[in-house]
């Protein structure tokens, strides 16, 4: 199955948006407390990918072998994932590397693409009150 994967974040927030098909879901959650207002905005975007995916699988969204084309409104991200480019952030070394481990145990194919940030969906649930899923 394919899906389209968008994700955002912010020093209080993250939150992901899945489209599979003629489904959409998002979802939002206040960062947890060791994160909340102690990481920077870039980092809790990679916490966004990260907690997204693994929130995809685990809901069963996201299913072994699938394709996930993640669209990142950030440069620096897509530079990081479709290159060597290294980072000094060892915070961010660390997501990604999660994120490419979960990507490699459940087989994904995933393809990158950059995007303009008024075209993330996710971004929109960064200043939602309240958890939310639509399924459409």
């Amino acid at each position: 199955m394919r899906h389209v994967f968008y994700s955002d974040g912010n020093t209080k927030k993250i939150s992901w948006v899945i489209q599979t098909r003629d489904s959409i879901v998002e979802q939002n959650r206040d960062h947890a407390e060791i994160y909340k207002d102690k990481v920077t905005s870039i980092q809790s975007k990679y916490i966004a990918l990260h907690v997204g995916l693994f929130w995809g699988v685990g809901d069963f969204i996201i299913k072994n072998k699938d394709i996930v084309k993640i669209k990142l409104d950030e440069k620096i991200m897509y530079d990081h994932f479709t290159s060597s480019l290294k980072i000094e952030d060892e915070f961010i070394e660390k997501r990604i590397q999660f994120i490419r481990q979960l990507i490699e145990q459940r087989k994904l194919k995933v393809e990158f693409e950059m995007i303009d940030t008024d075209k993330n969906l996710a971004r929109k649930n960064i200043n939602a009150k309240e958890l939310k899923t639509k399924n459409e």
